[in-house]
């Protein structure tokens, strides 16, 4: 069996960290260190032969398929063939299936990444010296396959077999470098499959003195309780559900106060006995900020938080956090679209969890590198556009890849040029934009939707009823 001393898998870590600028003396290059990838494999027990796809090389060629235009395995197992012919290695077969029985669970990795990168942030980049968490969730397909259907059904709105499994994420994000420090992944639709069900498998992600930001949504007694009695604040868009009377309370100032939100009794079973430990009684600050804006209709913020003085923590200064919430639906964006994660490939829901952690890893190792850009650059890694750094990225991957065969310098000089050229690109601020959400034309063809199944539609095909 494979060990993790051997000479070959040092060789394979030491190829991996290249390809993600983590070699080299500057800062932010410890993130995906031996020592991380070495820990994973050992806490999942990942034991191989040695053998083409050992789980490095698995990793690599997976996060290349990822990276790509085309994700397709076929495309992954070329581009493992080139590179091997390249390092003067006999080509491997062709074949996909070997490829795709060979990936590992790398999900400690992916956490292990974002959350060292989260640690060694500049305390610049923080929030009144406190690390703030973005958390929100989104949906993901993937395909139709039988074991996909059962464990992550689609929707109860779609006909049976007419559309697509899906799976509901979670995702923790830092405010500061914008990393993913921990994800939870469940069905669509059932009892503690919601946001709220996965934020609660995520509490053992927060630490004492961190702070939550969140919509309207996470606004709920049960969650924020939890979330106090560990120690950790939070600022949230204030529920409908809860009416709000600022004549009643404790007041620190117009239009804000600290109320006593006392414990309701949950809908189900379950979340009555998720609140039975938890305290009767939680004080929760309100505070109704008006904002206006020149040529813009003005409006009212109501924000519920546990940060109760006014003198450190200001209602403006409050409302000015709630609004970068917005950052965690560009992150989910930067995900789903420019990572391509929003339909996924894998035919079964071990490998689609796979797939959804491969993409965290490869999203934080691009953190990483704008991290990088930020501190040589002396700004905010959220100025720096992420669509750009993965593009740029990708035109130097064909030289990193073959990095070994360089000297030092010529490397650090690589290194350099490529920050230099990831830095310029910036994200603009332009907070008074407004565009219409509407297309000119059509991106694609038009083609009618799939009312009955595909082999009855291929049924009347044959039988001339339609086309």
């Amino acid at each position: 069996m494979g060990s993790l001393n051997q000479g070959p898998f040092r060789e394979q870590i030491r190829f991996l960290r290249r390809q993600f600028m983590q070699d080299g003396g500057l800062p932010f290059t410890d993130v995906l260190s031996d020592q991380s990838i070495s820990d994973a494999l050992s806490h999942n027990g990942v034991c191989w032969k040695e053998r083409i796809y050992s789980p490095l090389v698995t990793l690599w060629v997976f996060l290349g398929q990822i990276l790509s235009a085309d994700q397709s395995c076929a495309s992954a197992v070329a581009r493992l063939i080139a590179h091997r012919i390249s390092c003067n290695q006999s080509p491997c077969s062709s074949e996909t299936s070997a490829y795709c029985q060979a990936r590992r669970f790398f999900s400690d990795v992916a956490r292990r990444t974002g959350r060292a990168l989260d640690e060694i942030a500049k305390a610049e980049w923080l929030w009144h010296g406190r690390r703030v968490y973005l958390y929100d969730g989104t949906t993901v397909k993937m395909p139709g396959t039988a074991a996909n259907q059962s464990e992550y059904p689609q929707p109860s709105y779609q006909r049976p077999g007419l559309g697509r499994p899906m799976a509901r994420v979670g995702t923790l994000f830092s405010l500061s470098c914008g990393a993913v420090t921990d994800m939870g992944i469940a069905a669509y639709s059932g009892k503690g499959q919601s946001e709220l069900g996965l934020l609660r498998r995520l509490m053992d992600a927060f630490r004492p003195g961190d702070i939550m930001v969140a919509d309207r949504l996470m606004c709920s007694w049960g969650e924020l309780t939890a979330l106090h009695t560990r120690g950790v604040d939070f600022i949230a868009k204030h529920a409908t559900t809860r009416k709000v009377d600022f004549r009643r309370g404790q007041r620190l100032g117009k239009d804000d106060q600290i109320i006593n939100w006392s414990k309701r009794r949950a809908r189900t079973k379950a979340s009555n006995a998720y609140r039975e430990n938890l305290p009767d009684n939680l004080k929760v600050r309100i505070c109704r900020i008006h904002i206006a804006r020149p040529g813009f209709r003005s409006k009212v913020l109501v924000v519920a938080t546990t940060l109760f003085d006014p003198i450190e923590y200001p209602k403006e200064e409050l409302a000015l956090l709630y609004c970068k919430r917005w950052n965690v639906e560009l992150d989910i964006r930067s995900l789903k679209q420019t990572l391509q994660m929003d339909m996924l490939r894998c035919k079964t829901p071990d490998l689609v969890r796979k797939e959804i952690w491969t993409h965290v890893l490869a999203y934080n190792l691009i953190r990483t590198i704008m991290a990088r850009a930020a501190d040589k650059a002396d700004m905010e890694p959220r100025t720096i556009s992420f669509k750009m750094t993965l593009q740029t990225l990708k035109a130097f991957q064909p030289v990193l890849a073959n990095l070994s065969r360089c000297s030092a310098d010529f490397r650090q000089q690589l290194y350099d040029q490529m920050i230099d050229a990831i830095s310029v690109h910036r994200v603009g601020d332009r907070p008074d934009r407004f565009e219409p959400r509407k297309i000119k034309q059509p991106t694609r063809k038009h083609h009618d939707f799939l009312h009955v199944h595909r082999h009855e539609a291929k049924r009347q095909i044959l039988a001339g009823l339609t086309k």
